[in-house]
């Protein structure tokens, strides 16, 4: 196993315990928002050349609406490193390593299992893009197409990552049936942000066919007067909200971010 201290490239101490604190929060997102309802699920972003941070299960193991910076640490992508006593990555490692491996432009992926998706998806209901101002970003996403990853399997091998991704194709999200989903991002904010529009679109989807509707997509005309809002609506605000609703329901984290003890003091560790 190699030393995590011993990789080239890492960001610098503040900036790793910042990532480890945000990937801690996002887990919480998750939770809180009814995506990651007890210790399934995980979140990662790349650090360096070769290897990712990722929410790992350790020996005081309480889900993810209670994950702390102490839960995250540095894996190789292309195997574990040690890792502090009691503490084990996820088994599903090769959905982000693959992932990151796989996509040079990703930086996060967020691996989550919302309830709608999935049941949607098990009664045949595809994410098409029925809605308009009430999420645009979902809309874009369904336009574009949701793929499904037909497998109902624990993606525990790179193999089956590997036909996840083929299923994936160049989308930023894939359902995995009767699973959950994958998601991608160019920032953790993104990744989650993107899990939960996810959410909201199959919800509305199945409150339709639950009333008798069968809804049909958005017309061009609507669509084309449909702005982008931007990151800093579409990602920024909505992300500082959910840390709100977080810290508003009593789950929020210490302002001062931890830094790993798997890379040592950091004084002694190697910054780029």
């Amino acid at each position: 196993m190699q030393n995590p201290a011993d990789l080239p490239g890492l960001p610098a101490p503040a900036e790793l315990a910042r990532l480890r604190r945000e990937i801690a929060l996002a887990c919480r997102v998750l939770a809180q928002a009814g995506l990651a309802a007890d210790v399934l699920g995980h979140v990662s972003v790349r650090v360096g050349s070769d290897a990712l941070l990722i929410r790992c299960r350790g020996p005081r193991e309480c889900g993810l609406a209670f994950t702390t910076p102490e839960d995250v640490h540095l894996v190789g992508l292309g195997g574990s490193f040690d890792l502090p006593s009691g503490y084990a990555a996820p088994s599903e490692l090769p959905i982000h390593a693959e992932t990151l491996r796989a996509r040079p432009g990703v930086t996060a992926v967020a691996h989550a299992h919302p309830p709608a998706v999935v049941a949607a998806d098990l009664a045949g209901l595809a994410l098409r893009p029925v809605i308009g101002a009430y999420n645009i970003p979902a809309m874009r996403m369904a336009r574009e197409g949701i793929p499904v990853y037909r497998r109902g399997v624990l993606v525990r091998r790179a193999e089956l990552a590997a036909e996840m991704l083929s299923a994936m194709g160049s989308a930023p999200a894939c359902v995995l049936r009767g699973h959950g989903v994958t998601t991608t991002g160019t920032s953790i904010a993104d990744a989650v942000i993107r899990a939960l529009n996810l959410e909201s679109l199959a919800r509305t989807i199945l409150a339709a066919a639950q009333a008798g509707g069968q809804p049909a997509d958005l017309p061009e005309a609507d669509v084309t007067e449909l702005p982008d809002l931007g990151a800093t609506l579409n990602t920024e605000n909505v992300w500082r909200y959910h840390l709100a609703r977080l810290a508003h329901a009593g789950l929020g984290l210490p302002e001062d971010p931890s830094w790993p003890e798997e890379l040592g003091p950091p004084e002694e560790s190697g910054t780029s």
